[in-house]
């Protein structure tokens, strides 16, 4: 008999996390290696916020916290919904979670029983789907396209819509693509959910302040209040106050969602670092003006890359609304090979044989669910973007 669960034959490693330990051991071996698999903002942590964390320290704030978070991070969680996102919650209605992945892992785990779908657009964060299985739900996806700029539509909602479905999972901004949904593209979708009332509507805000331009960020629950009592509504600290490793992440959502999943977080790690709780207090309700600076560093970096990537042989890459990843297509360059005749079967072999031959490390696209292309994040110094799409083109210049 084996000894490992059954559950883990359904889950596979995370890509993104391979790739970043990839181009790590081969820095280590001494390759020159430019790695842009990394989803996580290169600014440091602002000063107050730090400053936060070390007060908090000399208060004594190092005992066991509450499992739905310290009471002050709540009632901020509660007062940033409301003044950004037009959205009602008492702190009772919240819950904080170590990182955002364990808000939504809580969530499934709550909520699924064997045979309950979760719809996953496609292209998706590598790890929604694994959560999904692991919980023991299934995830079923919908289909987007470069065409319709990686957002998922009405009709391909309506068609992925079954009996068994309980959650449509929404990432907007999105990792991998940077896509990111209009006030009006919501209103379609809730028009559709507003038919199907057993469907549920987990939605990943995380890269929330990260949209460029003229872009207006928009919820799905304050788009259509219809949808609230049926809405989790996930955010956190780590993009937009560049506090990746402070591992905070909350939601807002029914008080019966909420209560099963302190419940289960309850047996599971406990409450979130208290540190790190201080520490997103003064996050979420210090001053906000470095977020515009970071996003204007963001937004041209962003377009210096696409710019790049769009003057590769072989390679078409949109613009995306938001987060700091782009998600070009290598469809044109399949089928050719390299000067050592290697054969560019799929986008899997285009990131291996350009992290071999050029040291640039990207993920591959299929591992999001959707390919032939690849992600970048351009969370990294211009220069280094500059050197890293030179080096691209150079290596889709020399394909045969």
């Amino acid at each position: 008999m084996a000894f490992l669960a059954d559950a883990l034959s359904r889950v596979k490693p995370s890509a993104t996390i391979a790739v970043s330990q990839k181009a790590r051991e081969l820095k280590s071996a001494g390759r020159d290696i430019i790695g842009l698999g990394a989803g996580e903002p290169d600014f440091d942590t602002p000063d107050n916020i730090k400053n936060a964390a070390i007060e908090a320290i000399r208060r004594g704030e190092t005992k066991y916290p509450p499992v739905s978070g310290i009471a002050p991070l709540r009632e901020a969680i509660a007062r940033k919904f409301k003044r950004e996102n037009n959205l009602d919650y008492r702190p009772e209605q919240t819950i904080v979670g170590t990182g955002g992945k364990q808000i939504l892992f809580n969530a499934f785990m709550a909520t699924l029983n064997p045979g309950d779908e979760v719809i996953i657009p496609r292209p998706y964060w590598v790890s929604y789907p694994e959560m999904v299985a692991l919980c023991g739900g299934t995830p079923a996806f919908a289909e987007t396209s470069i065409e319709n700029g990686f957002k998922l539509t009405p009709e391909a909602l309506e068609k992925a819509i079954t009996p068994k479905t309980k959650w449509l999972m929404m990432n907007s901004p999105s990792n991998p693509s940077g896509a990111a949904y209009t006030e009006a593209e919501l209103r379609a979708l809730a028009d559709v959910l507003l038919k199907h009332p057993q469907v549920w509507v987990l939605t990943d805000d995380m890269y929330e302040h990260l949209t460029y331009g003229d872009f207006v960020f928009r919820t799905i629950a304050e788009v259509e209040p219809n949808l609230y009592e049926r809405t989790l509504t996930m955010n956190g600290v780590s993009k937009a106050y560049a506090m990746t490793g402070w591992r905070i992440g909350y939601a807002a959502g029914p008080v019966s969602l909420i209560k099963a999943m302190d419940m289960i977080q309850g047996q599971q790690t406990s409450g979130a670092c208290t540190i790190a709780q201080w520490a997103s207090v003064e996050a979420l309700n210090g001053p906000q003006d470095f977020i515009a600076k970071n996003k204007t560093v963001f937004q041209a970096r962003r377009d210096l890359v696409v710019s790049m990537l769009n003057q590769a042989r072989g390679i078409s890459c949109p613009s995306p609304e938001g987060a700091f990843y782009v998600y070009p297509s290598c469809a044109d360059l399949i089928g050719k090979k390299t000067k050592e005749g290697k054969v560019i079967d799929n986008d899997e072999t285009f990131a291996s044989e350009l992290l071999e031959s050029e040291g640039v490390a990207v993920v591959f696209g299929t591992a999001f669910g959707l390919g032939p292309n690849f992600r970048i994040s351009y969370a990294t110094s211009d220069t280094l973007l500059e050197e890293a799409c030179t080096r691209i083109q150079r290596f889709t210049a020399n394909l045969i």
